[in-house]
């Protein structure tokens, strides 16, 4: 699965995870607006259900395709398009595949054990791991990157104060997740490669 770019004439598919994610998740956007939102209640967002409920694990991955709106999916897919194509070159179309994955379980078990009465949807958790493992990739000799430092200063401590007391509708908790996945991924490529 590393090598998996194809070329059409003079387009490449140069980033298969990723834009098979983004083009997966808008059309799901569109089975959205197709089922006034039905389709994603059912399949593309998170929340306490019933571990007897076969759907329950589908959705544990699956909210990452969903999105509130066309506002929230392209917010989430421009970071996506511009992070995606470089780790999917630095960690292999694999490796990417399984961050995604590790980082939906996560976002999405937290979401159903400490929200019972909320809903998760959208790629911004996934998005944030994103945004953390590129601060990280800099990490040479154990050395830690300033820009990581900076990172976690802006984002997940923006993240961090907006949680408490917030009641947005934005799903803070998620966004922090996925930041500390995406360094604690940051850091076991790291330390693999030093050994």
């Amino acid at each position: 699965m590393k090598n998996m770019k194809r070329e059409f004439g003079i387009l490449q598919y140069n980033a298969p995870v990723t834009l098979t994610f983004v083009i997966v998740s808008f059309v799901v956007m569109v089975l959205h607006y197709a089922t006034k939102g039905a389709a994603t209640r059912l399949l593309f967002c998170t929340y306490r259900s019933s571990l007897a409920d076969p759907l329950t694990y589908l959705r544990l991955f699956g909210h990452v395709l969903g999105h509130a709106g066309w506002s929230h999916y392209s917010s989430n897919m421009v970071l996506f398009l511009v992070l995606g194509p470089l780790l999917e070159e630095k960690y292999g179309s694999k490796g990417l595949l399984t961050m995604f994955a590790v980082t939906a379980l996560i976002s999405g078990l937290i979401y159903m054990l400490l929200y019972p009465n909320s809903v998760l949807l959208g790629a911004s958790g996934i998005v944030f791991m994103m945004i953390v493992i590129s601060s990280v990739a800099g990490m040479k000799n154990g050395k830690i990157p300033l820009t990581l430092i900076l990172v976690v200063i802006v984002y997940l401590g923006g993240e961090i104060s907006q949680s408490f007391g917030s009641n947005d509708g934005i799903a803070h908790l998620a966004h922090i997740t996925g930041g500390i996945c995406g360094a604690g991924f940051g850091f076991l490529h790291a330390k693999r490669k030093i050994s």
